[in-house]
């Protein structure tokens, strides 16, 4: 068998991240490499697919995922998923499980499918995007604040910045033009964890979901994250919900674009399905490839 490479996340921080890339280190047909900075996996990535690797691996969160598709993305290789990050919704979607040998195990399996690829501008995402309050969230939590925090650093930076005035987004698609006070784009039907957002997306049907949430107070917010729990958001007056091939968002003030859980550059920003798709390793049946 072929060796599969991994790529590590940057270099851990905690007692249990080094015991995670122990475990790593000893699996079966496994060659490591560990990143030594946020969004070097891209640069090991492309030199891996140059090398001949026709799987490569991201372990790490959905941020490590993305560095690693932007370094593979229209080369003939596979992606394997080892979801060992804070954020792993793409591995959910895809239902790869948190346990790393299972998660190994799927690897090994072969199982594949093809999905769909969405570049934001020039990069390319696999889950989701996020213009506006949540970029802004993840612009504004530093490690050491969700170090401290945990889960609750989200919400309290999330309420900061619901007491600002909201920015006026203006979302065009298909000739149609839309606004808004924060804007989520979905490739997948999960967001910020295994929770349904956009419920009619499939990851493979070639559509963008996106949703434009109108307001932006402390009680919208509330609301939104309610209904979004109950599956009821896309019920509300002030949330707008569609399917297109390809959106263009902009502002006449600076506006962040987060993708994957990473903030990437400042509006305006056209997101668009590409016509490359990628190749991930999966469990269940065969898929065709």
């Amino acid at each position: 068998m072929q060796e599969i490479l991994v790529i590590l996340n940057p270099a851990a921080r905690s007692e249990r991240a080094k015991k995670t890339w122990k475990q790593i280190a000893r699996l079966p047909h496994c060659t490591l490499r560990a990143t030594t900075a946020p969004g070097d996996a891209r640069a090991v990535a492309e030199r891996a697919v140059s090398e001949g690797f026709t799987t490569i691996v991201a372990a790490g969160g959905d941020g490590t995922v993305n560095d690693v598709v932007n370094g593979i993305a229209g080369a003939n290789v596979t992606l394997g998923v080892l979801p060992v990050g804070t954020m792993n919704v793409f591995a959910a979607e895809l239902g790869i499980p948190s346990d790393l040998d299972a998660a190994w195990a799927v690897i090994l399996g072969g199982h594949t499918r093809k999905i769909d690829l969405v570049r934001a501008n020039t990069r390319y995402f696999v889950q989701l995007a996020g213009v506006g309050l949540d970029a802004q969230v993840v612009q504004q939590t530093s490690w050491n604040f969700k170090k401290n925090f945990g889960p609750l650093s989200y919400v309290i930076s999330a309420a900061q910045i619901a007491a600002r005035k909201p920015p006026r987004l203006l979302v065009e698609s298909d000739g149609i033009e839309r606004e808004g006070s924060f804007v989520l784009i979905g490739n997948g039907r999960y967001y910020g964890g295994p929770v349904t957002c956009f419920k009619n997306a499939r990851i493979d049907d070639g559509l963008l979901d996106v949703l434009i949430f109108k307001n932006l107070g402390y009680l919208d917010i509330a609301r939104y994250l309610g209904n979004i729990f109950m599956g009821t958001h896309t019920d509300l007056r002030d949330v707008e919900y569609f399917q297109t091939k390809k959106a263009s968002v902009r502002s006449d003030e600076d506006v962040p674009v987060e993708v994957d859980g990473e903030v990437i550059a400042q509006l305006p920003i056209t997101f668009r399905i590409s016509s490359r798709k990628l190749r991930v390793l999966v469990p269940g049946s065969p898929r065709s490839v």
